[in-house]
């Protein structure tokens, strides 16, 4: 029967996944529904709903107490005017420190620059070369390299209308350029693929109407598919993919409940992974799922359920059910998750499909518990919000429109987390290259998770170099990472770029992962170039 079903309900997301073209439906609205069986049987049992491009309407308009409020929660607007034609979307944090953001259905990206003391708040922005003509993705995979360069490929959406595209880009932050990369052979649809660097630096690609993967080769912008008969279960679509400790990448099968698997790469192969205590889908969705400190996964449900996988036992527990607020049941149904530096996990939840308000809340491992939200939280819905942990340990969080705010929680980062610096040399020059080495470089967990339409690990190293004479601060770009896993304790190196423009002096170096720093270690920009 479980074989029968998850066969069903894989040629139904076939179905709607190639339903594309046209315009965009209205918020909620179906896409396209699944074909019938004889008499129509299971018509009402399964409707592809696609998550739409644009956010729920505002009809609430805030007002200055609510902004007041906001602040004094810990909410701030940045300073700098949205460049945003469209509103900002999909936030990345590159390894310079500076975040690159989507104009929402454009071609369109900014780059956001903290100030000289380090103040996201206060940065500026900045306009990147903007995509290869023709392709402006929503709900799109997305990483960061071992390189420090930026992937995305697919898109459920281009220019917001629905296409399921198999078009991608790589951006080198340096050259300031995208470059197109072609598809996997035989893809002509990746959609809103899900995607992992795997902790060899590999990067996996999911096929959001099928059930194979394919491997990235950077060098030669070509793929290694992997599947069908890897033993991935059902299709890929609205699943998202976490990188555990041990290197493997859990998913919870969407179209095949109340199963979970785990991908090997050394096997190349998925296994079971247990059955869940509780149903978290619904309407073919579900939220997050984020590795916190503990080793503990946390899954939120589109049904208002969570659970909890034991990553160290395999054992699965069912967690706190989100609230019913004014007779509606609170979900994440496409939803983002941020990882805090003292282990919390900051998401919302909104009720049933794509409708507003937004509740934010914060797990503790035991307890949800609601926090004020920012502005726009009575007009949002959990899919068109994004979370990004900072290097300064703040949340950016953008939704649509052109209010981007972070969040600042003063709260202690767990210190056994925290970097620790083996090796740097004791001089460095502005504009030259060098190599460090140490523990914990890669955090704990990618941090900030969502599913098949967004991903935004920050699990690499930043080098932050504060003069000791000014306090000015500036990130030097790492890249070439040793491990891109999550959790080791095993010595790994990294390369960072000395920027031409530093202060010179003495000055202290410190590696931050997922907005945790290390202890400092004092080195001297020399003057010599």
């Amino acid at each position: 029967m479980r074989s029968f079903c998850s066969s069903l309900v894989f040629a139904l997301l076939v179905t709607g996944c190639t339903a594309g073209g046209g315009a965009p439906s209205s918020a909620g609205a179906p896409a396209g529904s699944a074909p019938s069986l004889a008499g129509g049987a299971h018509a009402t049992l399964f409707h592809y709903m696609r998550t739409p491009p644009f956010a729920p309407p505002r009809h609430h308009m805030v007002t200055a107490r609510e902004r007041a409020r906001a602040l004094a929660a810990g909410w701030q607007e940045l300073a700098a005017s949205p460049p945003f034609a469209e509103g900002a979307g999909t936030e990345l944090l590159l390894t310079d420190g500076t975040i690159l953001v989507e104009d929402v259905c454009t071609t369109n990206w900014f780059r956001l620059t903290p100030d000289q003391n380090g103040n996201y708040q206060t940065g500026t922005w900045s306009q990147a070369i903007s995509l290869p003509s023709g392709y402006a993705p929503l709900y799109f995979a997305s990483a960061v390299l071992r390189d420090g360069k930026v992937v995305i490929n697919g898109g459920e959406y281009n220019f917001c209308v629905t296409t399921e595209s198999n078009q991608g880009a790589i951006f080198d932050p340096v050259a300031n350029t995208w470059k197109s990369v072609p598809p996997p052979s035989g893809w002509s649809q990746i959609g809103d693929g899900q995607s992992v660097v795997l902790a060899n630096g590999t990067y996996m690609l999911g096929n959001c109407c099928t059930n194979v993967q394919a491997l990235f080769h950077e060098k030669t912008l070509t793929w290694t598919q992997s599947g069908p008969g890897n033993g991935k279960d059902d299709v890929n679509s609205e699943e998202g993919w976490t990188l555990l400790r041990n290197g493997e990448v859990l998913v919870v099968n969407v179209s095949d409940p109340p199963y979970a698997q785990v991908y090997n790469r050394k096997a190349n192969e998925w296994k079971s992974a247990g059955e869940l205590p509780v149903n978290l889908i619904t309407g073919l969705e579900i939220g997050p799922q984020t590795l916190r400190p503990n080793d503990t996964v946390f899954v939120a449900g589109a049904t208002g359920a969570t659970a909890i996988l034991n990553a160290k036992t395999g054992v699965w527990t069912q967690g706190p059910t989100f609230p019913v607020v004014s007779d509606q049941q609170l979900d994440v149904a496409d939803g983002p998750s941020a990882l805090l530096v003292d282990g919390t996990v900051m998401i919302p939840a909104s009720p049933g499909l794509y409708n507003a308000p937004a509740t934010f809340f914060l797990f503790n491992g035991k307890k949800l518990k609601t926090i004020a939200g920012p502005p726009n939280a009575p007009n949002d819905s959990t899919y068109n919000i994004r979370l990004l942990l900072l290097p300064t340990s703040q949340i950016l969080e953008t939704d649509y429109s052109g209010d981007v705010e972070i969040y600042t929680s003063h709260r202690p980062p767990q210190q056994r987390l925290a970097p620790e610096i083996i090796s740097v040399p004791a001089t460095l020059a502005p504009g030259s290259t060098y190599t460090i080495s140490g523990r914990r470089f890669n955090g704990f967990s990618q941090a900030n998770m969502y599913g098949d339409d967004v991903q935004q690990a920050t699990n690499f190293p930043l080098v932050r170099i504060t003069n000791t004479s000014s306090n000015h601060i500036a990130y030097a770009r790492t890249h070439d990472f040793s491990y891109m896993g999550v959790g080791s304790q095993g010595v790994v190196s990294a390369k960072f770029d000395v920027p031409s423009s530093i202060g010179t002096g003495s000055s202290s170096l410190v590696v931050v992962a997922n907005g945790i720093a290390s202890a400092p270690v004092q080195v001297t920009i020399s003057s010599a170039r």
